[in-house]
């Protein structure tokens, strides 16, 4: 089983969400995280005065598959999330040694 981390522009969520739906994957965690990449901020003007937002705000989706869906999820997660414009955001997957289930006590891919 892998673990895929995705960081996403806010407004894309939907889109993403509705491609891993069409490909069969329905359950992610959904976080709000603030940060930045090569993308560094920007300047914003308050009260005439300038000042630099460097922590932008972005989604993180937290889902973990099969290893055969890997390469469907990340490829569904790219297709939702893409804007062709810096600050799209990263995908990192890493491996998941086990999944329980808490209600039932399935474990691996049955508790997935």
């Amino acid at each position: 089983m892998k673990k895929i981390e995705a960081i996403i522009k806010p407004f894309k969520l939907e889109e993403v969400k509705d491609a891993l739906h069409e490909v069969g994957i329905q359950g992610m965690t959904v976080s709000e995280v603030k940060g930045f990449g090569r993308q560094k901020g920007h300047t914003e003007i308050y009260r005439g005065a300038e000042y630099t937002v460097d922590f932008l705000p972005k989604l993180k989706l937290d889902l973990v598959v099969a290893d055969n869906q890997l390469s469907t999820a990340v490829q569904a997660i790219i297709r939702g999330a893409k804007t062709g414009k810096i600050g799209d955001g990263k995908i990192f997957v890493s491996g998941v040694e086990e999944v329980i289930r808490i209600r039932t006590e399935e474990r691996g891919e049955q508790a997935v």
